[in-house]
């Protein structure tokens, strides 16, 4: 027995080391999409700069922060900020939502300037909410100095934070669509024809179940690539930081992720988990059901490693609300979290009267009785 776990570990040390010299990239990592649980590293919690893979923030605060329908004036400095652009004008006027196309197609600069300036007020404002927001994801490595990714010292992320950031970013389904689109039409002030958009992330065409997310580069950053592909419901995340050979890098990177884990729904949104008795209820109990689904990424071996644990009282009094919160469910996986889901209630309970008369009685006559036995 232990041999064979011998072997097994010198196997996948051997695996790790393989795919980490394999690669190309200076900082990399692969992420289970659904947990968050690292599944490969290289040097993933080296602070880098991220060039516009900078943009993935942008887009995910602008979009918590905004509204898509909103117009924009473009001002003089967004016009003409230096790099890539989707070539906005001066005082141009564009929605919200095409220049969040602009910005995560093009990878516009002057989309993620006009962004920035029309939510934050200004651009340093932005930034902070950017990296707040960086922040409130529990990510400390993080941190932003303008939107659009361009070279400063104090504009740095690490592969894992990046991750992270992606698959929060990755729930929202407005950023999901835009990171997945090919290609986009957007209006464009004065001209007869529209804004033509291509993103310019080959992984959507040369890489199956592909479905983000965004490039970058800077000559001081390097290559910088953040991916996301989906294969019968296991979504993988895949970031590289300084990779010369970064299409090379994630097809490996999620090669492996692919052909080692399988999908797993461990609880699914709404399903029954657990019963509890209610004190002074019109009813003596209630049901608790799962507020969230908790889906894995697990090899074959690691299928009998899950375990639940619950956070729930022994009982619970009245009156209680439908939705209302209870407790909470912990998911481990080899003794490991990886997700906790709220349980709530399924019904109401309403407070019975006549019991909680008769138990607030019962109450006041046993001190009574015990204050009259101290005084004896």
């Amino acid at each position: 027995m232990y041999k064979k776990i011998l072997i097994l570990a010198i196997f996948v040390l051997f695996m790790s080391v393989q795919i980490s010299y394999a690669l190309s990239a200076q900082s990399a990592i692969l992420i289970d999409g659904h947990t968050g649980r690292v599944l490969l590293e290289h040097n993933s919690y080296q602070r880098r700069g991220m060039a516009s893979t900078t943009k993935i923030m942008t887009a995910l605060v602008a979009i918590e922060s905004g509204k898509l329908s909103d117009i924009v004036t473009v001002s003089n400095s967004a016009a003409n900020v230096e790099g890539s652009s989707m070539w906005l004008k001066s005082g141009e006027k564009i929605s919200v939502e095409s220049l969040l196309f602009g910005l995560m197609l093009n990878s516009g600069n002057d989309a993620a300037t006009a962004l920035a300036e029309y939510i934050g007020g200004d651009v340093p404002k932005f930034a902070e909410m950017m990296t707040k927001k960086a922040k409130s994801l529990g990510l400390e490595n993080t941190s932003f100095t303008n939107p659009h990714g361009l070279d400063n010292e104090n504009h740095y992320t690490t592969a894992y934070d990046l991750a992270q950031i992606t698959r929060y970013a990755l729930s929202n389904k407005k950023f999901a669509e835009i990171v997945s689109s090919k290609k986009k039409i957007v209006e464009w002030e004065d001209n007869e024809w529209g804004r033509s958009l291509r993103n310019h992330n080959k992984m959507l065409t040369m890489y199956q179940g592909a479905d983000g997310v965004k490039t970058g580069f800077t000559k001081k950053c390097g290559r910088c690539l953040v991916s996301s592909a989906t294969r019968d419901n296991l979504k993988l995340i895949a970031v590289t930081l300084n990779a010369p050979s970064d299409w090379h890098d994630h097809t490996g990177m999620l090669d492996f992720g692919f052909s080692k884990y399988n999908y797993k729904k461990v609880i699914g949104k709404g399903d029954y988990m657990k019963t509890l008795p209610v004190l002074n209820g019109v009813t003596d109990s209630i049901s608790l059901y799962a507020n969230a689904d908790v889906e894995l990424a697990i090899t074959d071996k690691e299928e009998n490693s899950i375990k639940t644990v619950y956070n729930i009282p022994e009982n619970l009094v009245a009156p209680i609300e439908m939705g209302q919160k209870i407790g909470s469910v912990d998911v481990f996986l080899s003794d490991k979290l990886v997700a906790r889901v709220d349980l709530i209630s399924d019904s109401t309970v309403s407070m019975n009267i006549e019991s909680n008369f008769w138990t607030k009685l019962n109450y006041l006559m046993q001190n009574l009785l015990s204050n009259f036995v101290k005084h004896i």
